[in-house]
């Protein structure tokens, strides 16, 4: 981290959470590389977190005692938890367990930290870290939207090898990736970008951008999915990002590292896709649709591994259709005073703008990006792509071609014309 980076932070009165995981050790470095930023430093941990480090390790680190339990006579005689939750300008939690990203979900105050983020207005930032498979069930990436929409900034989880022997996402960040991450949420402005609006156009606020394919199980071993990379909306994320918004990457399955500025939701068929998009649309300002989101599913997966049956050459399967994401946050968005503005993708293989000006009038889309996958070297998987813009705002109806480049240049084009359709900046 280098001095400007520790400056950003000095000053900063962080209130560092420790809940039961083995990432807990990190958490020491954590809390010593926050005191050589300048912060001021207290720390509170769940009587789980306990076992895995001890109290006199991180009050030895930080030079202040540590709080662990609600019921503390001492200082409860002077209402200490709302001191705390007062005292604090950010609470930053590392590592945040599954359990305790469903009670904070909730709006549960069942032990010290809980009661702590319901009482403060400070910000607050986790870092989740738990098996692969906990962070990918529905629940928890149910309960990390929720989280996410609720002003929680999550960052994270990295994925590689666990301390259980699995391989997938969930790790805990590392330390010093963490205090890099903070550095532009309690910063005066995203790096690399003068506080200017100007240059920030995206400055105040939330885009949610989808991303990647989404898997449709058949049976135990097998799904429906298509050849979708994530590039292009990850690119996007990045350059939302970079313009100064902030920024929520629902993802499908893919293998690509989180955009830095970009809390991530990892989900896995259309249907988990579905529900964190409506949850998290209820409080964006942009929401672009960029996924490719399978449109069917089985009816009825296989409980085991479907079976080749000797003497049958045909296999039938009884598909349904998915939701159509967009079309409905698009329909949702008159309940919410117009907001938000919504951006579709098109995905096609001939009749480029009739099928692109068809999709924008029927799903009530604000602006489409239209793209020819058949089209060499461009399109899923591959690093450049060309688009077709079409919007429409209060001036009317608009169109633009984008000629092949980098995604991240394309990226960066599109968002530069969204923001320019918007009709309004939201007051925060």
């Amino acid at each position: 981290m280098t001095r400007l980076s520790a400056s950003r932070l000095a000053g900063r009165r962080i209130l560092l959470g420790i809940s039961a995981g083995i990432a807990a050790y990190k958490s020491a470095q954590l809390a010593r590389l926050l005191k050589q930023a300048g912060c001021e430093v207290r720390v509170v941990m769940t009587e789980g977190a306990q076992a895995f480090i001890t109290p006199l390790t991180l009050q030895a680190l930080t030079g202040e005692p540590v709080r662990t339990s609600l019921l503390d006579p001492e200082a409860e005689a002077g209402m200490g938890h709302i001191e705390l939750a007062r005292w604090a300008d950010v609470i930053l939690i590392a590592p945040a367990t599954a359990d305790l990203m469903a009670r904070l979900a909730q709006g549960m105050a069942d032990d010290l930290l809980t009661t702590l983020c319901l009482a403060s207005e400070a910000e607050k930032v986790m870092a989740p870290a738990m098996n692969q498979a906990m962070w990918r069930h529905v629940a928890t990436q149910r309960n990390a939207a929720r989280l996410a929409q609720d002003g929680w900034q999550l960052l994270g989880p990295d994925s590689g090898d666990q301390a259980c022997g699995d391989v997938g996402p969930g790790r805990m960040l590392e330390p010093e990736t963490i205090m890099t991450r903070l550095i532009q949420p309690l910063g005066e402005a995203p790096r690399d970008l003068p506080p200017s609006s100007a240059d920030a156009p995206a400055r105040g606020l939330h885009v949610v951008i989808t991303a990647g394919p989404t898997r449709e199980p058949l049976d135990p071993v097998r799904y429906l999915s298509n050849h979708s990379s994530g590039k292009m909306g990850f690119a996007l994320a990045t350059a939302a990002a970079e313009l100064g918004a902030k920024v929520t990457l629902i993802s499908g399955p893919v293998s690509l590292p989180t955009p830095e500025g970009a809390t991530r939701i990892d989900v896995e068929t259309a249907l988990e896709m579905h529900e964190a998009s409506r949850r998290l649309a209820e409080a964006c300002d942009l929401f672009i649709g960029c996924a490719a989101v399978a449109d069917y599913r089985a009816e009825a997966p296989a409980e085991h591994k479907i079976k080749k049956t000797e003497g049958e050459d045909d296999l039938t399967l009884r598909l349904v259709k998915n939701p159509d994401i967009i079309a409905d946050i698009a329909a949702e968005r008159d309940t919410r005073n117009g907001r938000p503005f919504v951006v579709g993708f098109a995905a096609e293989t001939r009749d480029l703008e009739a099928y692109a000006r068809d999709k924008l009038e029927r799903k009530r889309l604000d602006m489409i990006v239209a793209n020819d996958v058949s089209a060499a070297g461009l399109g899923f998987g591959s690093d450049d792509n060309a688009a077709l813009l079409m919007w429409r705002d209060g001036d009317g109806e608009g169109g633009e071609s984008l000629p092949p480049q980098p995604k991240a240049q394309l990226a960066r084009a599109i968002l530069e014309r969204a923001l320019g359709c918007l009709p309004t900046r939201p007051v925060h």
